[in-house]
Parts: C-alpha cells; sequence; structure tokens
C-alpha cells in the first residue's frame, strides 16, 4: 500500500485505457474552475462513460449518463462499493497519504459493503436517524440557525456561505451524533479539507475519526440520546470500529448538505419572485430544493463503485478492478433525460443527487428538514434580505467531489 505510483509513462500503471489516451484530470486548475465544462466535453468525446485521472494520476471511469449511473448504483452485484477489489489499491499503486484514500478507501461501515453486511449496517445506522430525527432535528436547526445570525445580525451585512451555511448543518449533526457545539465547529474545517483533497485530507480525516473514536468511548460508560449511544446500544451489535465508521460517514454526508443549503439559498437570492414567493408563502422551499438537486447537486461526483468482472457500459470495455466514480451533476443534465434543461423540474424527484440503488442517502430527510428551517429562519430574521452584488460576479470552486460556492455576500435592513 506504500508504493508510489509509476512514472515510467504519461500514462499511469494499471492504466485500462491504453498508453495512448490523453486522459482528463478531475482536479486542478481547469477542473476547479470548470467543471461542467469538462463533463460536457467529455460527454461529446467519450459518450455517456469517460475515462479520467483522479488525483495522483489514478485512473478511473468517470459515468456522466443519467441511465448508466442509475444501472451502476441499481447492481451492487456487478459494482459493489467495496474497495478491496480496486486493482489499483490491490497491486499497491495507492499511497497510503494519497487524498482519495478518506473517499474510496474501505472502510467498516454500511457505505463500503453490500449484501448482508450492508443490511446489517445500515439498518443501525437508519434506526438511528429515525431516533434522531424524531427527538428534534428541527428545534436543532431552528436554535443553530438563530444563534449563526445572532452573530451578524446587527451588522446588516453577511455572507451567507461561510457565517450561515458552512455551519448550520455541520452544527446540527454533530448535536444529533453526540458532540459538543465546539467539537463540531472544529470539525467543520477537517470535513471540508477531506473533501477538497490535497495533502492534507488524510491528516484531516484522522482528526475526525480521533474525535469520534473519544466520543464513542465516553459513550460506553456515559450513554447520552444521541445516535453515538443508539449505534453501541444496537441489536446488530456494532464494535467500536464500526461506530466510529458510521459516525463519520453522516458526519461527512452533513457537510454535503452545507453546501445543498448555499446553492439553495443562491437560488432564491438571485430570483426576485423566488425570494417574495417564499416570503409571502405562495412558493414551497421543497420546489427551490428540487431544482438545486437537479441543476447544482451538492455532491458533484459521487465516490465510487469497482467492477466485479469485465463488463460493457456506455459503450466502452469495464475491466474487472476498475473504479468508476457516478458524475451525479452531469447525469441529471444528461440530454437523453433532459434535452431541454430550462423546463421546470418542479414535482420531479428522479435525480441522482441522494444517490441511488441500495445505497441512496438514509439521512436525506433529516438534510431536507435542516434546509427548510435554514431558509425559513433566515427570511424572518432579516427583513430586507437581498443580494449584495450581481448575480453574475458569485463564483465557485470545484474538487474533484463537489463544486462550492465561494461566497453568497448579501445586505439587509438593521
Amino acid at each position: 500500500m506504500n508504493a508510489q505510483p509509476s512514472n515510467d509513462s504519461d500514462t499511469p500503471r494499471g492504466c485500462p485505457f491504453g498508453h495512448d489516451t490523453e486522459l482528463t484530470r478531475l482536479y486542478g486548475p481547469e477542473a476547479a474552475t470548470d467543471p461542467r465544462g469538462i463533463y460536457e466535453r467529455l460527454r461529446k468525446e467519450h459518450g455517456s462513460v469517460a475515462p479520467v485521472l483522479l488525483e495522483g494520476d489514478i485512473p478511473a471511469w468517470l459515468v456522466l449518463g443519467y441511465r448508466d449511473s442509475r444501472r451502476v448504483l441499481d447492481n451492487p452485484l456487478h459494482f459493489p462499493r467495496d474497495a478491496r477489489i480496486w486493482r489499483d489499491w490491490r497491486e499497491g499503486r495507492i499511497p497510503d497519504n494519497s487524498p482519495l484514500v478518506p473517499m474510496l478507501a474501505w472502510r467498516p461501515d454500511c457505505v463500503s459493503q453490500d449484501g448482508e453486511a450492508h443490511r446489517r449496517l445500515r439498518g443501525a445506522v437508519s434506526d438511528g436517524l429515525q431516533s434522531a430525527a424524531d427527538r428534534g432535528v428541527r428545534r436543532h436547526a431552528t436554535h443553530f440557525a438563530n444563534k449563526q445570525i445572532d452573530a451578524f445580525a446587527d451588522s446588516g451585512r453577511a455572507d451567507l456561505v461561510a457565517d450561515y451555511a458552512d455551519y448550520l448543518p455541520m452544527l446540527v449533526i454533530a448535536r444529533i451524533l453526540g458532540l459538543a457545539e465546539a467539537e463540531g465547529r472544529r470539525l467543520v474545517e477537517s470535513c471540508a479539507q477531506v473533501m477538497k483533497g490535497g495533502e492534507d485530507a488524510v491528516a484531516h480525516d484522522g482528526v475526525i475519526r480521533e474525535i469520534f473514536g473519544e466520543l464513542a468511548e465516553r459513550r460506553r460508560s456515559e450513554p447520552g440520546s444521541d445516535l453515538a449511544t443508539g449505534l453501541l446500544e444496537h441489536h446488530a451489535a456494532l464494535d467500536h470500529d464500526e461506530v466510529v465508521a458510521h459516525l463519520r460517514a453522516v458526519l461527512i454526508a452533513a457537510h454535503v448538505t452545507t453546501n445543498l443549503l448555499a446553492r439553495v439559498l443562491e437560488l432564491v437570492l438571485t430570483d426576485a419572485s423566488r425570494l417574495s414567493g417564499l416570503i409571502s408563502g405562495q412558493l414551497n422551499i421543497s420546489a427551490v430544493v428540487e431544482e438545486a438537486m437537479w441543476n447544482s447537486p451538492p455532491l458533484a461526483v459521487l465516490p465510487g463503485r469497482f467492477a466485479a468482472s469485465d463488463v460493457e457500459l456506455g459503450g466502452h470495455r469495464i475491466e474487472e478492478g476498475d473504479l468508476l466514480v457516478l458524475g451525479l451533476a452531469p447525469g441529471n443534465l444528461d440530454p437523453e433525460i433532459r434535452p431541454d434543461p430550462g423546463v421546470s423540474v418542479e414535482g420531479n424527484q428522479a435525480h441522482l443527487a441522494f444517490g441511488a440503488g441500495p445505497h441512496e442517502c438514509p439521512g436525506q430527510n433529516i438534510g431536507m428538514s435542516i434546509i427548510e428551517i435554514a431558509v425559513d429562519v433566515l427570511l424572518h430574521r432579516l427583513p430586507g434580505l437581498r443580494l449584495a452584488v450581481p448575480p453574475e460576479e458569485l463564483t465557485s470552486t470545484a474538487s474533484t467531489w463537489m463544486s462550492l460556492l465561494d461566497s453568497l455576500p448579501v445586505e439587509f435592513e438593521v
């Protein structure tokens, strides 16, 4: 596992695409500023599945087509999540400090497993999340929404990314997991670095696991009304490592929700009719969330699946052990299912934003509740809320996995 990728040629060792293929990188300057342009170029050149390089020039197949993504997500027998069958992993080409490790490596959670092992672990997580929802997610969301707003309410200005969206879902989920507020705030940066990639990703992943390891130990002797205790006491009999891995997985999902909240607020504040409709009650926030889910899914690329055997997908021969990453953003804009992206998607929940199949996000209802409360509290607390810059000045920066809104400057009456 400590071997470094070979530099013997321009194409990485073990690359399944042929030594003469010039591969597109899903990281670097172009990917950070124009991911949608890359997706569309790849679609024109390769069709619904395209060969790409991930950080460290590790080869993967990017699934761009909606139907092909559903085929992969719905068929864990042919496309399992277990990274132990990943050829580059087995053959030692993924170094221990690779930023891909936190996102793709096997760990003892339901995300990494299929079949009966998956059902056992996912059942424990689903039961724990349902209990958490029953105990007051909306109350926690209201509390932290008001607390975040209190910090800038008297200034008449704020950045709703850095001052609000980056923290609110994370603080709510940290409370549900069993962490103190200070620990939740500390984890905001670590989660961001894990999703961003780069040389610090593995170290920040270690911070997350350390905090949850300590939490699991505390809850063994001091049970509480939280997800950590629920996992420890569940009849599925999770061991220490399984509990820690699932607390981590839920926290990462909360970080993804921060991006969804930012995108929803962007939609609200760049369209006066949406804003007035929400304030007057004529528009339901769920319609805005659906639009964001289709056009700017919070996770642009979902890691990852692995070919259990040689298979044809999108006109390409996928070899056993190949890595596939699912393009949720390009899949949602696939011209085969959305020939006119301008047509309203209201009422259509067939987007890929929550994934699909056995691994579909189990906490999506909690995420939706947090966003609903976050928008409602914000609009009622800040009269005259408006964007402080022209909409065309808003920018985003992407990593392999997410495209994040850089800032959302607003003004309001004091």
